[in-house]
Order: C-alpha cells, then sequence, then structure tokens
C-alpha cells in the first residue's frame, strides 16, 4: 500500500530531472578546425532551448562529440569544462562565454556588433586589434566562422 502511495512521487522525482528531449536534429557537413581541435566530416546538430549537441561522423564511427549545456561544454576529447574554460583552451581566451553556442546555432555574435543583414542571412565582420578579426556569415543553410588571428574555422552546412 505504501509503495501505491509512493509512485507518483517517484515518477516525478525520477522524470522531473531529466533532460529534455531535442527539439531539433540538422545533418550537416561540419569543418571545425582550431590549433587544437580538427574534425571535418557529416554530422549532426540536436538543439533544444538549454542545450545543443553537435556530433561529427567518419566511416560511420561518431568521431567528435561536443555538447553545450547552459553551465559548461563537454566533448568526446577532453572532460567537461567551463564555457570560458573551453574559450581558452579550444577557441581563444577573448570570446564571450556564450560564442561556440552563438555559431551553432546561427546567432548574431557580441550583441550584433557590425551586423549587416541580407535577404538570405546576415554577416559580421569583428576586429579587435590584436586579439580577433572575425568574419562570419549566415546565409542561406550554411554558417562560416573564421578568426584569422586566432586560426580558426567553423563551417557548418547543412542539408
Amino acid at each position: 500500500m505504501k509503495f501505491i502511495q509512493m509512485l507518483p512521487f517517484l515518477l516525478l522525482l525520477l522524470t522531473g530531472c531529466g533532460t529534455q528531449p531535442y527539439l531539433s536534429q540538422h545533418s550537416a557537413f561540419i569543418v571545425f578546425k582550431t590549433p587544437t581541435v580538427r574534425f571535418a566530416d557529416q554530422g549532426f546538430i540536436y538543439e533544444n532551448k538549454e542545450t545543443l549537441k553537435v556530433e561529427i561522423y567518419g566511416s560511420g564511427q561518431a568521431l567528435f562529440t561536443l555538447k553545450v549545456s547552459p553551465e559548461s561544454v563537454c566533448t568526446s576529447t577532453f572532460s567537461c569544462l567551463s564555457k570560458q574554460a573551453f574559450n581558452t583552451q579550444v577557441l581563444s581566451g577573448y570570446y564571450p562565454e556564450n560564442m561556440i553556442e552563438k555559431i551553432f546555432r546561427g546567432k548574431p555574435l557580441l550583441d550584433g556588433m557590425n551586423l549587416k543583414k541580407k535577404r538570405n542571412g546576415f554577416t559580421q565582420k569583428i576586429l579587435l586589434v590584436g586579439k580577433y578579426a572575425i568574419e562570419y556569415s549566415v546565409l542561406n543553410n550554411e554558417i562560416v566562422f573564421r578568426d584569422t588571428i586566432n586560426h580558426i574555422l567553423i563551417k557548418i552546412k547543412k542539408v
């Protein structure tokens, strides 16, 4: 009898703390090149309101996984890091915390600085002398992020 009374509480406890399902999934060709990480192949981008997961495959095997949550960034090549630690180790310590998430979601960077709207998306050119030189475009189904100072290229062509 006590078990039956506890059952609704147990169900709420077990399902209330679970992760939200991904609301969208996109197949894409993904290039992720930084001084420390280099992958380029077909993959998937999974999104919900709070988290983002990127998987890059080669020969049917997951080569690289990147998961961005509100608190951290986790990859298959190293343990979870704070967003700023991820930027420092993989991208650039000068970037804001949410940079990688904004890129993969195709959102404007740095509060829309130097944003030029186009008929089919937008572009941004952002320069901070000695720290970064960013060219970023979200046009049609293609996202291209290039930082020539930090030698970073992230290209996403959604299929």
